[in-house]
């Protein structure tokens, strides 16, 4: 059929914003509380210009919130939206899923 859009599937939606590597480890340490991006890079083990990247894309995509702080050295904090916070309950069952994989 000529000319009709393609239905967006939900599944691949969620998946363009979660699919990347570190996301969901990224979410289970907000769902915390606000973190630096120190005490993200410590916890994760990953790369700054890694972390820096997948934290960027998870703002664009609205799941979380950035705030800077004018001080010397700069402080960065990181906290969950209402969007980000939604995904808490799939972080829970992914640990659910993994302690009887272990």
């Amino acid at each position: 059929m000529a000319g009709k859009k393609k239905e967006r599937c939900p599944v691949e939606e969620a998946v363009k914003i979660l699919g990347g590597k570190w996301v969901f480890l990224i979410v289970r340490d907000l769902s915390d509380g606000k973190q630096r991006f120190s005490d993200l890079q410590r916890s994760l083990g990953i790369s700054p210009r890694v972390l820096s990247t997948r934290l960027d894309e998870l703002e664009k995509a609205g799941v979380l919130n950035r705030q800077c702080f004018a001080e010397v050295p700069p402080r960065v904090e990181y906290t969950l939206t209402a969007k980000g916070r939604a995904l808490v309950p799939v972080i829970e069952e992914m640990r659910a899923f993994g302690r009887r994989l272990i």
